[in-house]
């Protein structure tokens, strides 16, 4: 089933703030002025990962929240006065959220907690127990009861028919656990059901191990006129069973009406298209032709895309709903007929399906336009002049060459957005060891050529930063390898690179600081499949789940021969459309849309964390100011509009269950929208009955155990 969606970026779109009721404090007279909330949460954290989590996955929706850190001797004092207070003769709520380490974090008898329990009673506040122990306090039956309490690593969990039809609604129902190591306990939990007479709601669950039962692993608590959602499992910020919850918790939390937005994206850039590249010698342990190879060393034998190939990657692409973006050097495809009698059957197949793809500049033959390289040493370095100063490749040839290319694809009539550049190599920009600063002809000559983004590695240069005119669009590398067209030749170099010295290896894993060895080599006809594609599945995967819009990038190498790249693909596609449900497509954007989504959600986070953005509602009205010429971001429900009564207008797109989206706020900074009224209905009768139930005495939460895995996240594996 098809879940990708093709747009541009949520820049400037339609903005819907979802409805979050007026609630009018149990203690207040009818007559009493609506409270105003806080468009902000409250996280009170022990130093625990679970809360971090949760921290981090407001930070990364650029949602704002004041953090209360229990380890610090000088923190705030969580009473009356933190919480709440009046302006302008109205009751204010600061927070619309609370998130605890657990459920009673204070000692006993704690006038903080009793502070946060009157504070959530009153105005309908709800609180999230980032990671609990199982206890009839929040609603469970202790684990020893017929439950489990232990690791679940691997466990396959599920999200309930009331997950589903409530905050976990973007999900198709699977939770799978990470379990990436079988040496390491990498999560834990406390699985039980809920307490007699409990008001419990069972969002997700997971088989009891040993029992044909099964045990809660994130519920709502309905209690002493307070709601709870009450998570039993530990998580870090990067555990995949974390990121695909993360968004129903904070929809839960806030209600589904935040500032912020964070949707999941995915786009893959092919470079070197109409050009070749070099092969991995895998008897010479290098690459012919490249700068890893002396120069004489060996024979080159380039790999290039065949006419079939290209025809794979247009039905591939069709087929998928996914559109690759091509990186090409057009001087590639006239050298190739200056070769071949003036015959290139590949570009002109790939210049007669143009429109399957996205095109972006790549240069005109790729050289590197960085410091002039000396290739007579390996590593190379730079060459210099006379003064010891590098050598810079001039602005006329980096001219040339985006010029050149842009020509070339005008008269193939390649469809070209001519903004978009990525060097070969990404050279210019600053390399180390070789070359600590960028190429000072780049940045005048992009002004010049009018290059707004420009393509950088994640790995080196991760930071969005400007150039010239152009800002940087870093792209994350996937681990197949440039100089490989077969498997053999992919497993042969990856052993060599993540191998020890011992093994017969490189040793290259014992010298660079995050990565680490295999245990042995790989098997050359199980490897891959066996080992490389499964990890950068989960490490593609996990930028993804993450909300990172970066793009991801491989070869036209990867498309040819064995044609490597598509296991890789295909299962990060199927992978992500088995989690989730069709509400909740892939966003696939141009570079120049992730550029500009770089852009926007860096100033609003920045903001954000200036104290620059306030939010609150009022009723079913939200007011929001920012600096002026901001865009506002946020993510809420549908009906939400902008205004009120006839000149109302609807914002955002609709994306796993919300609406979200930037808008121009006024001249004044300010954005006012109004509220859809049937939610607020629906929370209030639902906080009357709650008001009705006897408390249940809050006693301090056993210290739930966290796992090394936890505590410490497992490697992804050899090359992270």
């Amino acid at each position: 089933m098809r879940r990708t969606l093709r747009t541009t970026a949520l820049a400037m779109g339609a903005l819907l703030l979802g409805p979050i009721s007026a609630v009018t404090p149990a203690t207040a007279a009818a007559a009493d002025p609506a409270p105003r909330v806080d468009l902000r949460v409250l996280v009170v954290t022990d130093g625990g990962p679970a809360t971090a989590a949760v921290a981090a996955e407001l930070d990364g929706a650029g949602t704002p929240y004041t953090l209360v850190d229990l380890t610090r001797p000088d923190r705030p004092v969580v009473d009356a006065a933190f919480l709440a207070d009046t302006v302008d003769g109205r009751p204010r709520a600061k927070y619309q959220a609370v998130v605890l380490p657990d459920d009673a974090p204070f000692a006993a008898g704690s006038g903080e907690m009793a502070a946060l329990v009157a504070y959530e009673r009153t105005y309908a506040v709800p609180q999230v127990d980032a990671y609990t122990y199982a206890r009839p306090q929040v609603g469970l039956e202790y684990p020893v009861n017929g439950g489990h309490l232990g690791p679940v690593d691997g466990v396959r969990a599920q999200v309930t028919a009331a997950g589903k039809a409530g905050p976990f609604g973007y999900l198709d129902g699977t939770v799978p656990f990470e379990d990436n190591s079988p040496t390491v306990n990498e999560s834990y939990a406390f699985l039980s059901r809920p307490a007699a007479g409990a008001d419990f709601t069972t969002y997700v669950d997971a088989p009891v191990p040993g029992r044909q039962t099964r045990g809660v692993l994130v519920g709502e608590y309905r209690h002493d006129g307070r709601r709870e959602l009450v998570v039993t499992f530990a998580y870090n910020r990067y555990q995949q069973q974390f990121r695909l919850l993360a968004r129903g918790i904070v929809d839960w939390m806030t209600r589904q009406t935040r500032l912020g937005t964070s949707r999941n994206y995915f786009a893959v850039h092919v470079d070197d298209v109409f050009a070749a590249d070099d092969r991995w010698d895998t008897t010479l342990d290098c690459t012919p032709g490249d700068v890893d190879c002396r120069p004489g060393t060996g024979t080159p034998d380039p790999i290039r895309m065949t006419a079939a190939d290209v025809e794979q990657a247009v039905r591939w692409s069709r087929d998928r709903g996914f559109t690759l973006d091509m990186a090409f050097n057009g001087g590639g495809s006239v050298e190739h007929r200056e070769e071949h009698g003036g015959a290139d059957p590949a570009a002109d197949r790939l210049v007669a399906d143009r429109d399957a793809f996205r095109w972006i500049n790549h240069t005109y033959d790729h050289p590197y336009l960085g410091c002039e390289q000396d290739v007579g040493t390996v590593p190379w370095k730079c060459a210099t002049d006379a003064d010891g100063s590098p050598r810079y490749v001039s602005r006329a040839e980096i001219d040339h060459q985006i010029a050149d290319n842009r020509t070339w694809a005008e008269r193939a009539g390649l469809p070209l957005r001519p903004d978009e550049l990525v060097t070969g190599e990404h050279s210019g920009l600053k390399l180390l060891p070789q070359q600590p600063q960028d190429n000072p002809n780049l940045a005048p000559s992009l002004t010049g050529n009018g290059i707004a983004w420009l393509g950088a590695d994640n790995s080196r240069d991760p930071g969005q930063r400007a150039v010239g005119s152009a800002l940087t669009v870093a792209r994350h590398p996937v681990n197949i390898f440039y100089n490989a067209g077969r498997v053999a030749e992919q497993v042969d170099e990856y052993n060599w690179i993540y191998t020890s010295r011992a093994q017969g290896g490189s040793g290259l894993c014992e010298e660079l600081a995050g990565t680490t060895c295999l245990d042995r080599p790989l098997d050359t006809t199980t490897g891959y499949t066996g080992h490389i594609v499964p990890l950068e599945t989960r490490v593609a995967l996990g930028h993804v789940l993450s909300g990172d819009p970066r793009p991801h990038f491989i070869h036209q190498s990867n498309l040819a021969e064995d044609r490597i790249g598509y296991p890789v693909l295909d299962g990060v596609l199927d992978r992500y459309a088995g989690l989730h449900a069709d509400n909740a497509p892939l966003v696939n954007l141009p570079m120049g849309g992730i550029g500009a989504e770089l852009r926007d959600r860096a100033a609003w986070q920045a903001a954000v964390r200036a104290g620059d953005v306030t939010g609150y509602r009022i009723g079913d009205t939200v007011t929001v100011r920012a600096p002026a010429g901001l865009p506002v971001a946020a993510t809420v429900p549908a009906g939400t509009v902008i205004g009120t009564g006839d000149g109302a207008t609807p914002f955002g797109e609709p994306y796993a269950g919300t609406t979200s989206g930037r808008v121009a706020g006024g001249a004044d900074g300010t954005t006012s929208l109004t509220l859809p009224g049937a939610a607020a209905a629906a929370h209030d009768t639902a906080r009357a009955q709650d008001t009705a139930r006897a408390p249940v005495p809050t006693r301090p939460a056993p210290r739930a155990p966290v796992p090394a895995g936890v505590a410490r996240p497992v490697p992804y594996g050899p090359g992270h």
